[in-house]
């Protein structure tokens, strides 16, 4: 039987749990699913003391040993993280002990990672200097001032800089731990093991934490809520704060008002997130030409995708299209 991957996950106290659990499943399903006669993952968790730890949500995890006890090489060791509330605003939380031990620890692993807001810690270890990375949306703008030396991108769901990986906020972790597998053993593997959790594995780096479904926090069957889906679905068509008063039988300016209640946006700019989110995922996803996208998406023409893409995501669409495929 060939050895498994080692995979160690540090936890520490006040932690998201998902943070911790998430990942180590994903492994977990994976061996199961490759079966006998392929490396599978041996998950461990290590905290400082060991024992018991408490989570953010109450729940204690059990350790498996404590990161002194952590010798020899790690194939994965990933970092989770862990929010608090300070002065009614939301920062993560470092937790000394482990960005100490990471230090020296991070030479002996093949692949170093961190879920959320563990970025901190990679961060406060100087792991991260020069990199390019990511972290929960509402401590990044946190992590890029207090660490200029890292190119602190809030939109990703994770990205890989080399052998560092980090990702965006808790369930993230789970597609960043799939895109680890589609690494270590293939992206079938990887497919079979999304399948086996019902999960949606098309959730690849590139897609943003921002997805425009996320921003509308209305009651499922509400009239902008339904507007919302409709306007996803009709990307190409006339989709103007007029077009869009019309078809809710409202005034240009009590629909554009209502709108704004609801998502918090205008409808021009739902509306142009809406169509630069398809764009992404054709670029992701497909091999169509930048004119078939700009018109799928609803962009209208190439000067128009080239000019949403340099304004919201800071590159072109050749770029992005490099990078995230």
């Amino acid at each position: 039987m060939p050895a498994p991957h080692r995979v160690v996950i540090v936890a520490f106290p006040g932690v998201e749990l998902l943070d911790v659990t998430g990942p180590a499943e994903v492994f977990s399903v994976a061996s199961r699913v490759a079966g006998a006669g392929r490396p599978g993952y041996q998950v461990q968790i290590a905290t400082a003391d060991g024992g018991d730890v408490r989570t953010s949500s109450g729940v204690r995890l059990m350790s498996d040993l404590t990161l002194e006890e952590v010798d020899g090489r790690v194939d994965t060791l990933l970092v989770s993280g862990a929010i608090t509330e300070v002065e009614g605003s939301v920062e993560a939380v470092v937790d000394m002990r482990v960005t100490a031990w990471l230090r020296g620890a991070e030479p002996r692993a093949r692949r170093i990672g961190s879920i959320c807001a563990g970025a901190h810690l990679m961060a406060a270890a100087g792991l991260l200097d020069g990199l390019r990375a990511t972290t929960h949306w509402l401590t990044a703008e946190q992590l890029a001032a207090e660490h200029p030396e890292i190119s602190v991108e809030p939109d990703p769901i994770f990205i890989r800089s080399g052998r560092v990986w980090t990702c965006a906020g808790v369930t993230s972790g789970m597609d960043m731990a799939l895109a680890m597998v589609a690494q270590d053993h293939g992206q079938p593997l990887a497919l079979a093991t999304a399948r086996m959790m019902v999960m949606y594995v098309k959730r690849s780096g590139g897609q943003s934490q921002f997805s425009v479904p996320l921003s509308v926090q209305a009651p499922a069957g509400d009239r902008i809520e339904v507007l919302c889906r409709w306007i996803g679905e009709h990307l190409d068509e006339d989709l103007s704060a007029e077009a869009l008063a019309a078809r809710m039988h409202l005034s240009p300016r009590h629909f554009s008002r209502l709108f704004g209640q609801r998502t918090g946006s205008t409808p021009a700019a739902y509306v142009e997130t809406a169509r630069l989110e398809a764009a992404r995922r054709l670029l992701e996803e497909t091999d169509l030409s930048l004119p078939e996208i700009a018109a799928a998406s609803g962009l209208g023409s190439v000067k128009t995708l080239h000019r949403s893409f340099q304004r919201r995501v800071r590159t072109t669409p050749a770029e992005y299209r490099r990078r995230f495929r």
